[in-house]
């Protein structure tokens, strides 16, 4: 397994996709230090770098970084189908649920790491602002921008790293249901289609009762700035992820590949 798991991870680094979304995540929050108009955008008065995530997170997290993650994760599947490399590796005296739940490993990872880069590109560029103790708040903790007071770097660093696990956990059910469309479709295309797809069908059932939006994905993406009780969305992601990841294996073993 944990071979099965390296060499999922080196070809995850080594796929151009993940080398173009690396860089993005990366260099896109560098512009805010050339954007002279993002404080009439988001309203807010920019005080300290610690705010910079929230507000990189917040741009990306809606389109652009499930863009990245449905074709990246598509492309396990559907890449592998194209080369004539996956049928091959089955005919091996290997677990067929081993290959597929290394996949679901390193796809689940993949979100984490988008969130890095992000944070990280936003931390660089918030350097001119400076890391200190500041009044307002990170846009990732109680009042968001605005804050509750003074807020200490230790306490700043807290609420970004706390708002940046929680949007890996966002994500993490859209790279499981982008496995899963590359398993049934055996394309990279037609799954990360089929998942971006998807993503915009949830959304545009905001005209449904209140009660079935609960449920519905897409209800919780904000999930990373909501402060107080996070439970039950928490769970909601989490049994998403784990239903996606479910379907993804029992739909491997029993494809023909």
């Amino acid at each position: 397994m944990l071979t099965l798991l390296s060499l999922e991870f080196r070809k995850l680094f080594g796929a151009r996709s993940v080398h173009l979304a690396l860089l993005v995540t990366f260099l896109m929050p560098l512009l805010w230090a050339f954007a002279p108009r993002l404080s009439a955008l988001i309203q807010v008065n920019l005080v300290s770098g610690w705010q910079l995530p929230a507000v990189s997170i917040g741009v990306t997290i809606g389109y652009l970084l499930p863009l990245f993650i449905a074709v990246t994760v598509a492309e396990m599947i559907g890449s592998e189908v194209a080369q004539g490399t996956l049928a091959p590796l089955l005919l091996r005296p290997v677990d067929r649920t081993k290959v597929i739940a290394s996949k679901l490993i390193t796809a689940l990872s993949y979100p984490f790491l988008l969130i890095l880069t992000t944070v990280l590109g936003s931390l660089l560029a918030g350097i001119p602002l400076g890391f200190g103790t500041f009044t307002g708040g990170t846009g990732l903790g109680p009042g968001l921008f605005v804050g509750v007071g003074q807020l200490t770097s230790d306490a700043a660093f807290a609420e970004v790293l706390r708002g940046s696990l929680l949007a890996g956990v966002v994500l993490m059910p859209i790279a499981a249901l982008s496995l899963l469309f590359g398993v049934l479709y055996l394309n990279t295309a037609a799954a990360a289609l089929a998942t971006f797809a998807a993503l915009i069908v949830m959304r545009l059932l905001v005209v449904l009762p209140e009660t079935i939006q609960r449920i519905l994905l897409t209800s919780h993406l904000g999930l990373y700035v909501q402060q107080g009780d996070i439970t039950q969305s928490l769970v909601l992601l989490l049994i998403y992820t784990a239903g996606f990841g479910l379907m993804s294996i029992f739909a491997f073993d029993r494809r023909d590949v």
